[in-house]
């Protein structure tokens, strides 16, 4: 079949069938190991970037102590600078005067990047959220990607949020 389809009577299109079988061939054969490897490297070396203007901070400093230990589950320490982060941790409230500057931070890291809003007031404006300064919610100033609900929430309940946005990693397709 391959002499067929390569002999020098059968048009130039015939070729270019077998090559888009061979592309189409190597896509699923490659395409789906290196999505696994680039997703399972992006998994476990998270490195956040801590928004903290609330109590929600002292959990997070909990959640990172030698009892809960969020970096077995490849959450890395806060280090470094915003273009090595991929992950905003947003706790506590949100002002309208600091809504452009937290959009700021997010445009500078580097992508893929994620979202995770942490306590009641990240996520609806908390108990302030009928106050004229308080955004009702982060996710009109940024694509929200896990939810922590709590006022505060338990460091147990964050790592639950972390390991659904391991889950959502892994289903990614790779960029």
């Amino acid at each position: 079949m391959l002499k067929e389809l390569v002999s020098p009577e059968n048009s130039p299109h015939a070729t270019n069938v077998l090559v888009g079988k061979l592309g189409d061939i190597l896509v699923r054969a490659v395409g789906k190991p290196f999505d696994y490897a680039i997703n399972w490297g992006r998994i476990y070396s998270l490195w956040p970037v801590h928004l903290e203007t609330a109590c929600c901070s002292v959990e997070f400093g909990a959640a990172s102590s030698p009892r809960y230990d969020v970096e077995r589950f490849g959450i890395i320490e806060a280090f470094g600078s915003l273009r090595q982060c991929d992950l905003i941790v947003v706790m506590g409230t949100i002002t309208r005067k600091m809504a452009p500057r937290l959009r700021m931070v997010y445009d500078q890291m580097p992508d893929p990047k994620y979202v995770i809003a942490m306590g009641a007031c990240a996520i609806t404006g908390g108990l302030y959220f009928d106050s004229y300064n308080v955004l009702p919610g982060i996710d009109g100033v940024l694509p929200v990607d896990v939810y922590v609900p709590g006022c505060p929430p338990r460091p147990e309940t964050l790592i639950q949020g972390c390991m659904l946005l391991q889950e959502k990693i892994k289903r990614t397709k790779a960029k």
